[in-house]
């Protein structure tokens, strides 16, 4: 009982990123408060024009501010600005149960991970037919290149570690985010896990912000983006590759013309041969030299990661959630 007293209590924080969400984020608020009681709850507004923030700071959340458009600046802000040894992001647009908060703080500690991911489990409707079709495609697109590790690329139901969070360095601007999260935990190999939350329909009257065409093409480029930033030689080893083919393709004839007449007629064809070999071998020294940097630059980044302490070093703590009898009583 004595040992009891003498743990650290780990603080836990819910972090709600919102813009135009005045239907529904006090009900969010409000089931964050029956499932975690004792967690810090701050929304934040991403230049809301109804009354998301006043509504969010009526229903008892710490409202703050976040200028740049986009949810990844939000994410970006969010991170940088709250303090926790444990973080669960979920949206504020009431799609995501809150109830589910404690399992996914629960398998966060209890198994000692980094991030854990709420796979959406949906009724029939939840998910617009186009989003269902590119969610599907683009997490199995990210697991290609990055590893078979999660299933659900696109959740913005996560609870995270401080470790994590504070040695995130997010680029994104908008919805693509996620993806970015996703690959930082991959590429540090750190301890990831997944469970299961309900995901309904969205509220009448409360739109989504995602645009499956604009969005999906964003997400896309992020990908490629983040495989020429942590993929070098792969990714520019694939162009000089390609660029190495079609130069021996074009120079096949002229190789043959001279084979047999001892002489070469078609000089500018030789010449595009060349400088498409030439231009293959900067894309085969560029990727070799950008290997090195990207080793470098995680070797930095986990280093960062490392600097803070983990969850296990605090060993005993323990996180304020509700019971867990009171959670398996759910529907």
């Amino acid at each position: 009982m004595h040992d009891d007293l003498n743990r650290p209590q780990l603080v836990v924080a819910v972090i709600i990123p919102c813009y135009n969400e005045q239907s529904t984020v006090a009900r969010v608020i409000e089931g964050v408060r029956a499932s975690l009681p004792d967690a810090d709850l701050y929304v934040y507004d991403n230049n809301s024009s109804d009354r998301t923030a006043e509504l969010a700071s009526e229903a008892g959340a710490v409202v703050r501010p976040c200028a740049l458009q986009g949810k990844g600046n939000v994410v970006r802000r969010m991170f940088a600005d709250v303090e926790a040894d444990v973080y669960v992001m979920i949206d504020g647009d009431d799609q995501l149960d809150p109830a589910d908060a404690p399992a996914l703080v629960d398998t966060l500690l209890a198994d000692d991970l980094d991030m854990v991911t709420g796979v959406r489990c949906s009724k029939a409707g939840a998910h617009r037919s186009g989003h269902a079709v590119g969610n599907r495609v683009m997490t199995g697109l990210v697991a290609w290149l990055f590893g078979h590790r999660l299933s659900d690329v696109f959740s913005g139901y996560r609870a995270f570690s401080r470790r994590f969070v504070k040695s995130f360095p997010a680029i994104s601007e908008r919805f693509e985010i996620e993806t970015e999260l996703t690959v930082h935990a991959l590429e540090l190999k750190m301890p990831v896990g997944e469970r299961t939350v309900r995901f309904k329909a969205r509220p009448q009257g409360n739109p989504s912000k995602l645009n499956a065409v604009t969005d999906g093409l964003r997400i896309l480029f992020m990908i490629s983006r983040l495989v020429q930033r942590e993929r070098p030689l792969p990714f520019y080893g694939t162009i000089g590759a390609a660029l190495s083919a079609l130069s021996v393709g074009l120079a096949i004839p002229i190789f043959i013309e001279f084979i047999e007449t001892s002489m070469v007629p078609r000089f500018p064809t030789a010449i595009l041969c060349a400088a498409i070999m030439l231009v293959a071998f900067l894309a085969f020294t560029a990727g070799l030299i950008l290997d090195t940097v990207t080793h470098h630059r995680r070797e930095t980044r986990m280093l960062e990661y490392l600097r803070i302490p983990s969850l296990v070093s605090r060993r005993g703590a323990r996180a304020p959630m509700v019971a867990r009898e009171a959670a398996d009583q759910r529907p």
